[in-house]
């Protein structure tokens, strides 16, 4: 999956000085960052309306746009994936991959040395079941 998103990354960096009129990056970058966020959060709230009401194939598609338009932020933010993927493993390595950190400092586990965190049982990766594997009723 990381190496898609990153070859999205770069045809955006490459497509962004391109002509707005025909490039929509183009235009998006030329709109400024809050067009951008303003995009994403659009794509954010179809994907959730698509997944309460069960349409699969709309969040796919809506989806792929979703990301696109993360991408697009992340490029004139200045963020590259691999910060991303960076602060996923930061993160795996506190809670588990299948966790979010959570806002309050105080509900933060402390950070152990090396030494002692290897002698500490890791939360197990959870595995998301395949959709093909998924029954509908």
């Amino acid at each position: 999956m990381s190496d898609s998103l990153e070859r999205l990354y770069l045809a955006i960096i490459a497509a962004k000085d391109l002509d707005p009129a025909t490039s929509r990056t183009a235009r998006l970058f030329q709109r400024g960052p809050a067009k951008m966020a303003k995009k994403l959060a659009e794509e954010a709230i179809e994907v959730v309306i698509d997944a309460v009401n069960g349409k699969t194939d709309a969040v796919i598609r809506e989806s792929a746009d979703l990301l696109y338009n993360l991408s697009v932020l992340w490029a004139s933010s200045g963020v590259r994936p691999e910060d991303v993927w960076r602060e996923m493993e930061r993160r795996e390595h506190l809670l588990g991959i299948a966790e979010k950190l959570p806002k309050s400092p105080l509900k933060m586990p402390k950070v152990m040395p090396k030494a002692a965190a290897s002698r500490v049982a890791r939360r197990p990766i959870v595995a998301l079941e395949s959709r093909a594997a998924r029954k509908r009723h």
